[in-house]
């Protein structure tokens, strides 16, 4: 197992260019009038609003409720933290095993976590910790597995793998977003190697990538500020395209849509025209530009969250929850390789080991989810929000690895997660592991049951289904799945 997982350097330096994609566009891009025009006549791409307003419609013809305002933010750690030196923290242990953390008290009696998540610490009654993740499938970069719930998504090993929908996009096709004129899924994306899209599903589930969207600080791969700011103008029409041009390109396409009409027995070519007409009206719109404009948030709350990148990012994603967005992942990464709390050690750049690595991070990381989950009570928002955060795996138990003196490997045997909100039942700690964090003790938690639980909160059918490019039915909970009912008791 360990060799198998193991990433070495020659390996990493392959990730680091082989999967920029530079010759694709992800997502939403509008980079020329063009791509505006094709985004305004195509539904907009990744905002997927013709296809969720033909599943409202479809909902309603039905007589199928879609249920409204739940959301979920997933905090995505890209490379895998290490549960021992962040959630699951070994005290008694000797330090090759423990690491070099020491422990904070939590607002849980007898329960104890990382010395550097001291705001989480005395908060954790509104949190739950699960210490017992099952990762023993699961991989990086560009493994998908708790993304998608699908055991095989592996695509270093199934070259079908990047066709599982993610879970967001099946959120997004049998959910919806929660207002129209709002992307069902959107993403912050530092690689497209970390963030699942929607594969069978087809484009128009694929998350809206915000990156273009909202002004952000640019941080270098090393997680240094450069003082630099960029995004911003993806709503911005080019010079030369108004709005009342965009509507008359609009008329014209609906004009050549009329030449297939005759051969439209069912209709379909006149809801097309509806849809499309009100996906120019969302690009047009106030509603989606103003969740990604940080300006009219007011200042007093843009401090408290800060001015660093993710943190930046985290507001944005509240402000999306806020306006109707249904499911927000952030790629919690600084790098487009394997991600950065990949904590090999510090000998491989830019990983770093649990001190130099893994360390700077964590009081970072504490103060952006104890922020969002704050300010989401505050706002009477985290009944309806459910913050997650996690990565692909575990690391070792023992430290010094590939040569380093306190890095640890991949270790899919167990991980940590945490969640927050959503009107759950918080203020616990699911399962446990052995003494030296190595293996699952108690109360095993896997990819399917994390999915399972998050159809249960959306209220989408535990038999859910897609088609395959061959029209074969496929059910996303292939391997299994129950609901973790300890957070709905």
């Amino acid at each position: 197992m360990e060799r198998r997982n193991a990433c070495v350097r020659a390996a990493h330096g392959r990730h680091a260019f082989a999967n920029f994609f530079g010759t694709s566009r992800e997502g939403l891009s509008l980079v020329d009038r063009r791509g505006m025009l094709k985004a305004g006549m195509a539904g907009i791409a990744g905002l997927s609003l013709p296809s969720l307003l033909r599943a409202r419609a479809d909902a309603a013809n039905s007589n199928r409720k879609m249920r409204s305002g739940k959301s979920v933010i997933l905090l995505w750690m890209a490379g895998g933290p290490s549960h021992i030196d962040t959630w699951d923290s070994k005290p008694d242990r000797p330090e090759i095993n423990r690491g070099p953390f020491g422990v904070a008290q939590t607002k849980l009696p007898g329960v104890v976590i990382c010395e550097h998540l001291p705001k989480q610490a005395a908060m954790l009654d509104k949190f739950t910790i699960i210490r017992s993740v099952d990762a023993r499938h699961s991989n990086h970069e560009p493994n998908k597995v708790f993304q998608t719930a699908n055991l095989a998504a592996e695509a270093r090993t199934n070259p079908e793998a990047e066709r599982y929908p993610a879970l967001g996009s099946i959120i997004a096709k049998h959910h919806g977003a929660n207002q129209e004129g709002m992307p069902p899924y959107a993403a912050f994306v530092k690689s497209r190697s970390h963030v699942a899209y929607a594969g069978y599903l087809g484009k128009q589930y694929d998350p809206f990538v915000c990156n273009d969207a909202a002004k952000m600080p640019v941080y270098t791969d090393v997680g240094v500020d450069t003082g630099g700011i960029a995004g911003g103008n993806l709503f911005q029409l080019p010079t030369g395209l108004s709005a009342d041009r965009l509507q008359d390109r609009s008329s014209l396409l609906a004009r050549f849509d009329q030449m297939r009409r005759g051969l439209d027995l069912s209709g379909s070519m006149d809801a097309l025209d509806v849809y499309q007409r009100q996906a120019v009206d969302m690009l047009l719109g106030e509603r989606v530009r103003n969740a990604f404009d940080l300006t009219k948030e007011p200042q007093e709350v843009q401090d408290r969250y800060g001015k660093h990148l993710w943190c930046r990012q985290a507001l944005v994603a509240r402000r999306l929850v806020e306006a109707g967005t249904a499911f927000v992942t952030l790629d919690l990464s600084y790098h487009g390789a394997s991600g950065t709390w990949d904590t090999h050690g510090d000998n491989i750049p830019p990983y770093g080991g649990i001190k130099n690595g893994l360390g700077p991070l964590l009081p970072l990381f504490d103060h952006l989810i104890t922020t969002l989950v704050g300010d989401l009570e505050e706002r009477g928002l985290l009944d309806d929000v459910l913050v997650v955060a996690m990565g692909e795996f575990g690391r070792t138990p023992n430290m010094g690895t590939q040569g380093s003196t306190d890095g640890r490997n991949h270790w899919p045997v167990v991980m940590s997660m945490c969640l927050a909100g959503g009107g759950l039942r918080h203020g616990q700690v699911i399962g446990a592991t052995e003494r030296d964090g190595g293996a699952i003790q108690s109360r095993a938690v896997t990819p399917g049951d994390l999915a399972a639980t998050l159809f249960r909160y959306f209220d989408v059918p535990a038999d859910v289904q897609y088609l395959d490019n061959q029209g074969r039915p496929r059910i996303v909970l292939d391997n299994g799945g129950t609901p973790i009912g300890e957070l709905f008791g």
